[in-house]
């Protein structure tokens, strides 16, 4: 059906064209494209296929071989659906093109039924056996076409994203009829230099080829050319962001010394392990100099992350300069805030808190505080992001699960005073690919081994008929003096009875598997000081067992709790799972994990046999990341930045280490791309990312 408003189809159409008002489009099929964030003429053609059919030799049905690639085009004559033996199930389709009929069979798939109908014209491809009721395909793929359509024999077909209500066929009509009018309007980003030093097609004949490839050489080349250009645009907006935060700007300068150095070793009850002292190093280097630091930090759980945080933070305000650690969580502050106490107990060093539980009236004394120099070392939340909070002189700022924030925080504080360098922390590991795409930015430091005294932890996966067995170890745990962790996924089970709710555990076990021994409950909803003396308790061992969410799997340092049950563990991501295992092997004892789970999808049980095999985090990020992809692992929306149009990783990790090193290049060669001959991509990366990077003073 033709949803084209009379008087609008010929009209002459630009890029900035809303799309209700191009061919075939109209007002109900716009609304349809508006789901797929689809608002302009230009969104259109930029709108990249995320597959493509190649088809096989197209034959009339009387003409078909044994053995033979082909695509058949024929109404839908017959459905069938049959049950066969072992439960299994058969669909069958019989397509007549009136040559003849052939059979298309899809076992285990009745979901397929309602894609057909009777009279329907279908496009059909794959290798035809002959068997004794006739021609046979296996597993087809296929498409609906319209009545008009044709299929080019030899072609390649674009697969675009859909929503309900816009087939295929629709959709490659509308973007076919804007290639044909605009592409010529669409100016090219690069220069002819980097076109040719790149062998890279012109975004002209790449956008042809991209939505209606002539060959498979042709289709390959259009591709490469639109990742490498989504590769390059991204390296140089994180590259322009790390120019950008040097380009003028002054952070204090904190040298060390040897009297320094081992003043502040001093405070530390144990000897820093060679991967800490060598990190160390790392950022006693940059610190020396009026350069911001810009530093990630990845180590995994229990390497000695916070050590080295305590240390910068340490040489900032022997140079009598503030600190301020930002954590993601209330819990995880008052942890942070708990340890530096300890550890400073004797120093003058003034540590104040920020959070947002605090009452009016003291968090201004905090804000004054902090604007009068009278406290030099903050732990806060997000709160220390508010513009209200005035710094004397910000010399560092350390942000603590750097993952749990997103790319627009990292600068948050950068306007209070003094330029500070920077220290990002994550104890998720990140596969390489990731962290130069999304933390292109930042110099990066590796925690890659923790304390040699580290201990094991054995963990276990296990079904509703080990119950009974693994509370029996559990209470042995506790009555031998050590504490333990039951993890639930949700809150309240209220709305989901299949799964466990942390109030409802709690419940259950005080008055049945673990009612001898002190129970103690925290979750994020819970107001902060029951959530604080909670913790408090738990840490002194006022209470024995810590019934909790997900809240306390970063952060929480109770040496004695060995013994941790996560229940739902399906629920869970990997890196989730190993960050709460990482709470019990913290103290002297070895750890015991129990997951109990009902994974429903091979990735669910992948991703708990993982946890179970290894205790190395940085193997397991590798798994997770192969296992689902980094739309999941570290989503650029998460981090605030535009998803990838074409790129994928990590099969087009190639393009991107290629593009990261040509980035840095063409600004040691043209900081900020000033030359004309970048204007056109200088403009395209402002456009894309100028917003998400902040990157407005380089505009």
């Amino acid at each position: 059906m033709n949803d084209q408003p009379a008087g609008e189809a010929n009209q002459e159409i630009e890029l900035a064209t809303p799309v209700q008002f191009l061919k075939h489009v109209g007002p109900r099929r716009a609304q349809l494209l508006g789901r797929l964030e689809l608002a302009t003429a230009r969104d259109l053609l930029f709108c990249f296929p995320r597959d493509y059919e190649q088809l096989g030799e197209q034959r009339a049905i009387d003409q078909l071989e044994e053995e033979l690639d082909v695509t058949v085009v024929g109404e839908v004559a017959e459905i069938q659906s049959r049950r066969l033996r072992a439960g299994r199930q058969l669909l069958i389709v019989v397509i007549d093109d009136g040559t003849g009929l052939v059979r298309c069979l899809w076992f285990n798939q009745p979901f397929l039924r309602d894609r057909f109908s009777a009279g329907q014209r279908l496009m059909v491809s794959g290798n035809c056996r002959l068997k004794d009721q006739g021609w046979e395909i296996s597993h087809p793929r296929f498409a609906q076409l319209a009545e008009d359509e044709e299929i080019p024999a030899g072609r390649i077909l674009p697969v675009y994203p859909l929503t309900e209500g816009l087939s295929q066929y629709q959709l490659r009509r509308i973007v076919a009829d804007v290639v044909e009018q605009l592409v010529e309007e669409i100016q090219e980003v690069f220069p002819d230099s980097v076109l040719a030093q790149k062998e890279l097609i012109g975004i002209q004949q790449a956008l042809r080829q991209i939505h209606a490839p002539d060959d498979q050489q042709l289709l390959d080349q259009a591709r490469r050319r639109f990742i490498y250009q989504e590769f390059l645009s991204l390296q140089l907006a994180l590259a322009l962001r790390r120019w950008s935060l040097r380009d003028g700007r002054q952070a204090p300068a904190l040298p060390s010394s040897e009297k320094v150095h081992e003043r502040i070793l001093a405070r530390f009850p144990f000897q820093l392990t060679a991967a800490q002292q060598q990190v160390i190093a790392e950022i006693s280097d940059d610190l020396q100099h009026s350069i911001p630091m810009n530093r990630l930090l990845q180590g995994d759980v229990g390497s000695g992350k916070t050590v080295v945080a305590e240390y910068a933070m340490l040489l900032a305000v022997t140079h009598g300069h503030q600190a301020a650690l930002m954590a993601p969580t209330e819990i995880l502050a008052l942890q942070h805030m708990e340890t530096l106490q300890q550890d400073l107990a004797e120093s003058r060093v003034r540590i104040g808190l920020l959070t947002g539980s605090l009452s009016a009236a003291e968090r201004r004394e905090t804000l004054q505080s902090l604007a009068d120099g009278e406290i030099d070392l903050v732990i806060g939340t997000h709160a220390l992001g508010h513009e209200d909070v005035r710094f004397q002189s910000l010399g560092l700022v350390v942000i603590d699960e750097q993952h749990k924030f997103g790319v627009q925080q990292r600068a948050m504080l950068k306007n209070a005073g003094q330029a500070p360098h920077y220290l990002v922390m994550t104890a998720t590991p990140i596969p390489r690919t990731i962290s130069m795409a999304l933390f292109g930015d930042l110099d990066i430091s590796l925690l890659e081994t923790g304390p040699a005294d580290q201990q094991p932890v054995t963990t276990l996966l296990a079904g509703p008929d080990e119950r009974d067995s693994w509370w029996e170890k559990f209470r042995q745990q506790l009555l031998a003096g050590r504490q333990g962790y039951v993890i639930t996924p949700l809150v309240d089970a209220a709305n989901d009875e299949q799964l466990a709710g942390v109030e409802q555990t709690f419940e259950s076990l005080a008055n049945g598997e673990l009612e001898a021994f002190r129970l103690g409950l925290v979750h994020g909803r819970l107001p902060s000081e029951q959530k604080r003396r909670v913790m408090r308790e738990f840490a002194d061992g006022s209470i024995q067992v810590l019934v909790a969410t997900s809240v306390v799997e970063v952060g929480i340092n109770v040496p004695n709790a060995t013994v941790m049950t996560i229940e739902d563990g399906q629920q869970f991501g990997l890196a989730q799972l190993h960050q709460l295992r990482g709470r019990i092997r913290r103290g002297q004892y070895p750890g015991q994990l129990c997951v109990f789970s009902e994974p429903t999808t091979d990735q669910s049980r992948q991703r708990l046999e993982a946890l179970a095999a290894t205790t190395d985090g940085f193997e397991l990020a590798e798994v997770d990341f192969k296992l689902r992809g980094p739309g999941d692992l570290f989503s650029t929306r998460q981090h605030g930045l535009p998803p990838f149009r074409i790129a994928r990783l990590p099969e087009d990790f190639p393009l991107l280490d290629e593009a990261r090193q040509d980035a840095r290049q063409l600004l040691d060669q043209d900081p900020g791309l000033r030359q004309p001959a970048l204007a056109m991509l200088r403009g395209r990366v402002l456009h894309r990312y100028g917003n998400v990077l902040d990157l407005g003073d380089v505009g």
